[in-house]
């Protein structure tokens, strides 16, 4: 049953039908040579990380931590949390399509909580599963929160794929040389990335078709101005990631630079699935900045940045869970010691 799109401009909905598997995917040996090819990437992404871990003079690197002049903590925290608060704003993208009655209020709350859990311990429990028991216990149904979930995913994707492959075409980072994808290889990347973007945006605002079947799911287009808002919310987003990255840096690294290696770490992160992409940030990004700052400057800096951005929202995100959870025990006239 496929969906139509309302005045609002309608969200990717992909609404569950069985799916007749085709291909390479239908292959038994399929399932086996993805998890192969993950814990590869992930020995390999670990590996790399011990080694480095060896040489590194932690001592130095705590040092370098504490010496953190104040004004650059601030505008680090700054950044974060205004990184946090556009994030946070995902989720009413998907309030606008779907319709469903809860207050904005309610979004950004539930939208804070699920995206420091997702940031920590993986999109699986954080992304997905908090939203679907926080959601539900605001009275969305499922299906509605399905469509919640994805809108958020798309929207968050859509500005990766944008900058990612503007930063890759235009401003390609140093590769170490015992890489086998090179400059030009980075490009090609690149140019498929942006052109990826560029062909959302523009079937938004050209297609006169506004509804497909993919593999037995259904997919309706926004409109071109929510998918704009969708490209010009993730980019700034992702931005203000590089940007606190950036300030920790003290600046002695050029922000194209830094943007297009935290980047390569956070696909390197999906892939791998580590929960927080734990070892996978610091290991790239020790790969590729090394030989431009030293290693406790830049392990210094990535700490930090995992204290401010990953572990003091986890800690308010907790908090505000608790709260929100006991508050619905004790609005629930059948909850335990009522």
């Amino acid at each position: 049953m496929s969906e139509t799109p309302d005045s609002r401009g309608a969200l990717p909905a992909m609404r569950g039908k069985p799916a007749l598997r085709r291909g390479i995917a239908a292959r038994p040996w399929w399932p086996w040579a993805r998890r192969l090819a993950s814990l590869a990437f992930f020995v390999l992404v670990a590996s790399l990380l011990i080694t480095q871990a060896r040489s590194v003079q932690w001592e130095e690197v705590f040092a370098a931590m504490r010496g953190y002049p104040l004004p650059g903590l601030l505008a680090a925290s700054a950044l974060a949390a205004a990184s946090y608060a556009l994030y946070s704003c995902f989720d009413l993208i998907g309030r606008h399509v779907t319709g469903h009655p809860l207050r904005w209020q309610q979004v950004v709350r539930v939208n804070f909580i699920s995206y420091a859990f997702n940031l920590n311990l993986g999109s699986l429990i954080g992304g997905v599963a908090f939203r679907y028991r926080l959601y539900s216990r605001l009275g969305l149904d499922a299906e509605t929160v399905t469509r919640v979930v994805a809108m958020s995913m798309l929207t968050n994707w859509l500005g990766y794929l944008l900058l990612a492959g503007l930063v890759f075409v235009w401003r390609p980072i140093p590769l170490p040389a015992g890489w086998k994808l090179d400059a030009m290889g980075l490009q090609v990347l690149g140019a498929v990335l942006l052109a990826a973007a560029i062909a959302y945006v523009l079937l938004c605002a050209l297609s006169r078709r506004r509804s497909w079947s993919i593999r037995r799911h259904e997919l309706s287009l926004p409109s071109l101005r929510l998918a704009l808002l969708q490209l010009a919310m993730s980019s700034t987003n992702w931005l203000l990631i590089a940007g606190v990255i950036f300030m920790l840096l003290e600046q002695e690294i050029a922000f194209p630079v830094v943007l297009g290696v935290m980047l390569v770490a956070a696909i390197a992160g999906v892939i791998t699935h580590v929960p927080a992409g734990l070892g996978v940030l610091e290991a790239v990004f020790l790969a590729l900045l090394s030989r431009q700052l030293p290693e406790n400057q830049l392990l210094a800096a990535l700490l930090t940045y995992r204290a401010i951005y990953y572990l003091a929202p986890l800690a308010l995100a907790t908090l505000l869970y608790l709260l929100v959870e006991a508050r619905a025990r004790r609005a629930s006239p059948g909850s335990p010691g009522d």
